[in-house]
Formats: C-alpha cells, sequence, structure tokens
C-alpha cells in the first residue's frame, strides 16, 4: 500500500530548503557566497550498515512467522474433517490472502523498506504494486465478510443456518476479490504512462484525489464502518442472551457458540433438562412408561439435580457470551489500531497538499497495516475452542 510515498519525499525534500551556493545580491547586483551549511551525517557507515541488518533481520522474522501461522490455519482447516464448514471456508480464505501478502508483498518490501530505493525493474514494481493493493484490501474486506456471516448466524439463526452452504461463502470470497481486483488495476495505467522514465523508485504515480479517495475508502473507512455496526449489533445481541431466559420449546443458536465455534452448529442448549423435567412430569421416570412410577423422594431428588443442571449450563453459557464479546473487541480493535494510521496518514496527504510525514514514519504506518495478517489468524484461532483442539491434534500427529 504505497499510493502516496512519492509525494512524501517530494515535500520532504522541498521542506528541506535546499539552498545553491551562491545567491544574487538585489541592491549591488552582484552574486554574494553563502557558506555551504550542510553537516555530515550524524551515524557512520558501520553504525547505519547495523541499523539496517537489524531492521532486515527484524522484518524477516514478522514476515516468516506471517508465514508460517497462516499456513498452519490452513492446514490445520484442511487436514481437520470437523472444520470443513463454510465459517471456516471463510476464514481459510482469509489466511490464505494473508499468506500471500506475507510471500509476495513482505519480502519486496523489506528490501525496499531498507535500501530506500528501487532496483528491481519496471516489470516486477507493476506486479509488486498490485499486489501490494489487491491483497491488503482482500484481507481487510475478509474481514467484513466474516463479521457479516456471523451476524447472519446469530440474528436469524435458524433460516440463515439453512442458506449457509460453502456456495454462499464462495459467491461472497469471490464478491471480496472483484472489488480488491477493481481498486489495484487503476494506478496499473497512469504507470504505464511513464514508464520510459528512469525507475529508481516504485509508487503508485497518480495526482488525482478522486482515485485517494475512491481507493481509501473501498478498502478502509466503508469497511471499518461496517465493521462497527456489525460488531455492535452482534455485541449487543451477545448481552441481551447473557440476560434473556431462555425458551421452553426448541433448541436456540447462542451468540457464544457461533462467535467462537467457525461451525455454528454447536448448541448451548438450556432447555434439554427443561424438557427432562416435563418428560418426567408425564411418567417417564421411574416405571416403564406408564403413568407415574416412580416415588416423590426420587421424583423430587430429579428435579434437583435437573435444576442445578440449569443453572450450571446457563452460568457456561453467559460465561461463554463475556468470552465472545471480548474477542469481537479484540478483532475490531486490532483491525483499526494496525490500518488506521496508514489510511489516514494517506488521506491527509492527498487533501492537504501543505502537510507533510517523514517517509520513515511512513514506512512504520505501512509495516503496521502488514501486522494485521499476522494478527488476523492468531485472533481467529487461538479465541477458538475448536481451532485449538485441532492444533493440538495436528502437532502430535506431526510429532
Amino acid at each position: 500500500m504505497k499510493l502516496l510515498q512519492r509525494k512524501l519525499r517530494e515535500r520532504f525534500k522541498r521542506s528541506r530548503g535546499e539552498m545553491d551556493n551562491n545567491s544574487l545580491d538585489y541592491f549591488t547586483g552582484n552574486f554574494t557566497e553563502i557558506p555551504n551549511t550542510t553537516t555530515a551525517p550524524p551515524w557512520s557507515e558501520a553504525t547505519l550498515l547495523g541499523l539496517q541488518v537489524s531492521l532486515s533481520a527484524l522484518l524477516a522474522i514478522v514476515t516468516l512467522t506471517t508465514v508460517l501461522s497462516n499456513a498452519f490455519v490452513i492446514a490445520t482447516i484442511f487436514l481437520t474433517r470437523k472444520l470443513h464448514t463454510p465459517a471456516n471456508f471463510l476464514i481459510g480464505s482469509l489466511a490464505v490472502t494473508d499468506l500471500l501478502v506475507s510471500i509476495l508483498v513482505m519480502p519486496i518490501s523489506i528490501v525496499y523498506t531498507v535500501s530506500k530505493t528501487w532496483s528491481l525493474g519496471q516489470i516486477v514494481c507493476d506486479i509488486w504494486l498490485s499486489s501490494d493493493i489487491t491483497f491488503c484490501t482482500a484481507s481487510i474486506l475478509h474481514l467484513c465478510v466474516i463479521a457479516l456471516d456471523r451476524y447472519w448466524a446469530i440474528t436469524d439463526a435458524l433460516e440463515y443456518s439453512k442458506r449457509r452452504t460453502m456456495r454462499r461463502a464462495g459467491i461472497m470470497v469471490g464478491v471480496v476479490w472483484v472489488i480488491s481486483i477493481s481498486i489495484s488495476i487503476p494506478p496499473l495505467f497512469w504507470r504505464q504512462a511513464k514508464a520510459h522514465e528512469e525507475l529508481t523508485e516504485c509508487m503508485v504515480n497518480t495526482d488525482q484525489i478522486s482515485y485517494t479517495l475512491y481507493s481509501t475508502f473501498g478498502a478502509f473507512y466503508v469497511p471499518t464502518v461496517l465493521l462497527i455496526i456489525l460488531y455492535g449489533r452482534i455485541y449487543v445481541a451477545a448481552r441481551s442472551r447473557i440476560l434473556k431466559t431462555p425458551s421452553s420449546s426448541g433448541k436456540r443458536f447462542t451468540t457464544a457458540q457461533l462467535i467462537q465455534t467457525s461451525a455454528g452448529s454447536s448448541l448451548c442448549s438450556l432447555n434439554s433438562a427443561s424438557n427432562q423435567e416435563a418428560h418426567l412430569h408425564s411418567g417417564g421416570v421411574g416405571g416403564g412408561g406408564g403413568g407415574g412410577g416412580g416415588s416423590p423422594l426420587f421424583m423430587n431428588s430429579v428435579k434437583v439435580k435437573l435444576a442445578d443442571s440449569v443453572l450450571e449450563r446457563k452460568r457456561l453459557c453467559a460465561a461463554r457470551e463475556r468470552k465472545a464479546t471480548k474477542t469481537l473487541g479484540i478483532i475490531l480493535g486490532a483491525f483499526i489500531i494496525c490500518w488506521l494510521p496508514f489510511f489516514v496518514g494517506t488521506l491527509v496527504m492527498a487533501i492537504c497538499k501543505e502537510c507533510w510525514f517523514d517517509p520513515v514514519l511512513f514506512d512504520i504506518f505501512t509495516w503496521l497495516g502488514y501486522l494485521n495478517s499476522l494478527i488476523n489468524p492468531v485472533i481467529y484461532t487461538v479465541f477458538n475452542d475448536e481451532f485449538k483442539q485441532a492444533f493440538q491434534k495436528l502437532i502430535k500427529f506431526r510429532r
């Protein structure tokens, strides 16, 4: 995501106020020699080399960790039959997208960030820029698709469970990629218009604010508003489920299970004990299914046990609801922290012509966005009991 770094560097050069050694004296008409005030850089070559090596090693560790974590998520979903569900298909697609970011975007970005010059040629530059915009946008939009899937699963559990198919999940993923590609294509035309120039920087070469607004709002601001709305409603639904008394008939999908388990098929039913108690009243305990075979003392003891079972299940479900709502906050908070600085800086630089960001600060914002591709598999799997069990089985199998 390098939309405006060319502007940043040009404004940085202008802000330094570089001066010639000669200036014209307007009163005498003579040239006056002005001393060169340029000072030597405070860092020696050895120090700069050490900093570059350290920075390269740090970014390489982040990249390698991102590759391994997303690859492990993909392998876990592929090898665990229990995780072959539409919701886990969306999480697996997110992991594939983040894996592409870590393989095709981040390694080249390491070289470019450290060296500050582009030496890989025009073709590699075009491929890298397109991959950067497409994959990062797709990663962000996958979060919206997952949130939308969980929102439907919570608010309309019974009906949506019938429509929650692999085909539907595939269509949602297809829409994500179509939007992402439509955002990444326009800069290629502007790049081709200046292909004859000597290439020392690989940037999206456009001064059109309309594209900046289109790309930033399509890739971040609109998805962020959608995520806030969806997770806000999921949070409200989760809170209401904690306080709401379960229905006396039929099983109910609960928010906690639908958030924590990707399949959305597990039930946290508080009604099975109630159904058993009703069965007791109809004479199903103590004597062959006929009428009233059990003793009153036995009936009372069974009712007490069933009541304790209902309370215990209710406490467990409430605990799961609280954990699920905390998970939602972590998901949304991590996404905003990682991507907000980059997109705010990009939008400010497009609107405010006199504003300036240090290129180093902008590199930090860019890599903070890449870091979201490492955080995604952690959040969507570590807080999921089914994934944790699958991880443990997979590790034991490898050993």
